[in-house]
């Protein structure tokens, strides 16, 4: 693409040197920079692209994106923020590739990837190619696999590159994970959304976002964003909903889905076993059983916020419906790795998160079973809500095993003494302590009986634990059946 008319689609560039040239692609790391890129010298918290020009220059770049003037002789587009203004060049590099997909951008603290997962599968069954965007990767098509993701939502010029992928693979309707960074950072600017689906809004992220007034204003960026004919769908019963609602443009359709206050889509009559939960879907004067392979409580809200964007899309509710009920659920979320007992790996890494999975787990519990919970937090994040969670595992388990989650750069025995802050009493027969993930989990086939309920929550579909000076491979699943394969 021309240069000029790559300067055609950003606010208020200067041009600096100016002189026509080509561009055939975008570099914002010098060491990846090719021959006819653009480098875009990004802003960030630790590193300053600005001081990587000349790399960038002598690897092939033939323009810069700056926010100060360089001495150097090639192309430069000054602009405001780097940070922000990199979609506004990546969008107008691809063409706007989101005006010809469905897009539709699922945020919230939890559920974004189980129903981004839901609505793939849903439209895939209305006979519609539908791709995927998250935390587990991208893939264009349910039965692939994926392709790995740094983030859950990719920087701008990946991000528009796949949509511009998708766009020539025929894809007709994307479902994408929608991080709160990735709306403050504008990640996903220039991006056409046909539909955002709000879950929930929790503490989560408080390291970066400082407040949940912050949080709350960088997942509305979604909502306000939308243009008219576009639709919100918003999840009732989330103490945030009616100011997501009060963001929603004139012109946007709301939708709302919940269990507890009147909605569009409601849940009543809910129950939970061992198979599943099941569930009277109530919408437009009709009532429909749901009897789902997935459990807990949570699942019941997933499936709500699948069933109104799906529904809202045009998608009839008895194939919406047939394709909840044969769903078996999301890796590392809710999943099942070992039999007796009972063991339960999840993601949750969250206040609410764990609460919910462990509300969800208590449900399946039966006679004299003990529900036992074995978690750690990360490290250098929000350090506040350690003690909460460790409140919330006092309360809600029979016994706790406190180790480490990621510990990055902080001492894990600091991180659990965070957590052990919101423990009331420490029983040692009750509450066990083990830094080491790994050993910790060895210590369950010593605590847990046949049929206790064993909840392991933080890293649920990861295979990484990332030390203070290095990353190694670990997986909870894979650690569980190491240790209980002897049973098996």
């Amino acid at each position: 693409m021309l240069l000029s008319k790559l300067i055609s689609g950003i606010k208020n560039a200067e041009g600096i040197n100016f002189k026509e040239t080509e561009v055939t692609g975008i570099s914002y790391n010098s060491k990846t920079t090719q021959k006819g890129d653009i480098f875009v010298c990004l802003v960030g918290e630790n590193s300053d692209g600005h001081n990587f020009a000349k790399m960038a220059i002598d690897n092939g770049a033939v323009a810069l994106m700056v926010e100060k003037k360089l001495d150097f002789d090639i192309p430069q587009i000054k602009v405001e923020s780097t940070r922000h203004q990199i979609a506004d060049l990546a969008a107008t590099f691809y063409d706007y590739p989101s005006k010809n997909i469905n897009m539709i951008g699922v945020t919230g603290t939890n559920g974004k990837t189980t129903v981004t997962h839901l609505l793939q599968k849903i439209f895939e069954a209305n006979n519609e190619k539908c791709g995927l965007i998250g935390t587990l990767g991208f893939k264009f098509k349910s039965t692939d696999n994926y392709a790995e993701a740094k983030h859950t939502t990719p920087q701008a010029p990946e991000f528009q590159h796949l949509l511009q992928r998708a766009v020539d693979a025929g894809i007709k309707t994307i479902a994408a994970e929608v991080s709160s960074h990735s709306l403050e950072q504008n990640r996903v600017g220039g991006t056409i959304w046909n539909t955002a689906v709000l879950t929930n809004l929790t503490q989560d992220h408080l390291d970066y976002h400082i407040t949940m007034n912050n949080y709350f204003e960088a997942k509305a960026i979604l909502f306000r964003g939308l243009g008219k004919g576009a639709t919100a769908v918003i999840n009732a019963d989330d103490e945030y909903a009616e100011r997501f609602i009060g963001a929603v443009p004139e012109g946007v359709k709301i939708v709302t889905y919940g269990i507890k206050k009147d909605a569009d889509f409601k849940a009543k009559d809910i129950s939970f076993s061992m198979h599943g939960a099941k569930y009277t879907l109530c919408f437009e004067n009709v009532e429909k059983p749901v009897d789902l392979q997935l459990n807990g409580m949570f699942s019941v809200y997933n499936t709500l916020a699948a069933i109104a964007t799906a529904k809202s899309n045009g998608v009839d509710i008895d194939t919406i419906v047939k394709v909840l009920e044969e769903t078996k659920g999301v890796a590392g979320r809710f999943e099942a790795v070992h039999k007796h007992p009972l063991v339960i790996v999840d993601y949750a890494h969250t206040p609410d998160g764990l609460e919910n999975v462990l509300k969800a787990a208590a449900e399946l519990k039966k006679d004299d079973a003990r529900l036992i919970c074995l978690f750690g937090c990360g490290g250098d994040r929000d350090a506040t809500k350690r003690p909460k969670m460790g409140k919330i595992a006092d309360e809600k388990a029979d016994i706790i095993v406190v180790t480490s989650d990621n510990p990055r750069s902080e001492d894990p025995d600091l991180i659990i003494s965070d957590i052990m802050a919101g423990i009331q009493t420490v029983n040692p027969k009750r509450v066990f302590v083990e830094p080491d993930r790994g050993k910790a989990i060895e210590m369950l086939k010593k605590i847990a009986k046949p049929n206790d309920i064993v909840m392991i929550a933080g890293k649920g579909h990861e295979d990484y634990q990332i030390l203070k000076d290095k990353t190694i491979h670990f997986d909870d699943r894979e650690e569980v059946r190491k240790v209980f394969e002897s049973e098996e």
